[in-house]
């Protein structure tokens, strides 16, 4: 249990080294004070550009690998425990331990972690995300879904009972970190990635 423990509390610590915030000390920048406010790669590449975005997501996305290689190294026969640590860096993320709990919204941590743990759920939450934003243009909302793609996924591949219950509380744990998102896309206030939105002014333009 000890060792289970200091697993887990080692991927939280991992979780809270956040992307935007390590990336924006070099450049003089906290981009939690511009636009939307979160410490995320989405706000990153609106503020401050690709490559600046870019770093964010490759440490963003490295230590969900980083932490599930750590659960897997020390309990290679148990996938819980690897789902267990990928939430721990999930949830250091949104809510990191350094940076006064205010940190991103978790889907690129997420997203490094299922490449070691679950891979088969890739390209179908991938899909998603992708179908979504270029029909919509909104990055939340398509976030949003691709992490429910993960119920799904569990279904279509068959998977066991600890895969079922990872992509539900994951799907509600990214549901929960954009509500936001959400709520925006309620009021009708919601920023919408227009350029991404290749597919949905295709369709709008062939109905007009």
């Amino acid at each position: 249990m000890i060792v289970l423990f200091a697993v887990v509390l080692a991927a939280y610590v991992l979780g809270s080294v956040s992307g935007s915030l390590l990336m924006g000390r070099f450049r003089g920048v906290d981009i939690r004070t511009q636009g939307s406010g979160n410490a995320g790669g989405t706000n990153a590449l609106r503020t401050q550009g690709w490559r600046f975005a870019l770093g964010v997501v490759v440490v963003d996305v490295g230590k969900g690998v980083l932490a599930v290689w750590l659960a897997q190294r020390v309990f290679p026969a148990d996938v819980a425990v690897a789902f267990g640590a990928l939430y721990a860096a999930v949830i250091g993320h949104i809510w990191p331990v350094f940076h006064e709990f205010r940190g991103g919204k978790g889907a690129a941590t997420l997203v490094g972690g299922l490449l070691l743990v679950w891979p088969q759920a890739l390209l179908p939450l991938l899909g998603v995300w992708l179908l979504c934003l270029l029909l919509t243009g909104y990055v939340g909302l398509s976030t949003v879904l691709a992490a429910a793609s993960l119920v799904f996924s569990a279904a279509g591949f068959g998977m066991p009972p600890v895969y079922w219950v990872f992509a539900a509380v994951g799907a509600v744990l990214l549901a929960y970190s954009h509500r936001s998102n959400l709520q925006r896309l309620r009021d009708g206030t919601e920023s919408r990635f227009e350029k991404a939105r290749l597919l949905g002014r295709l369709l709008t333009g062939r109905r007009g």
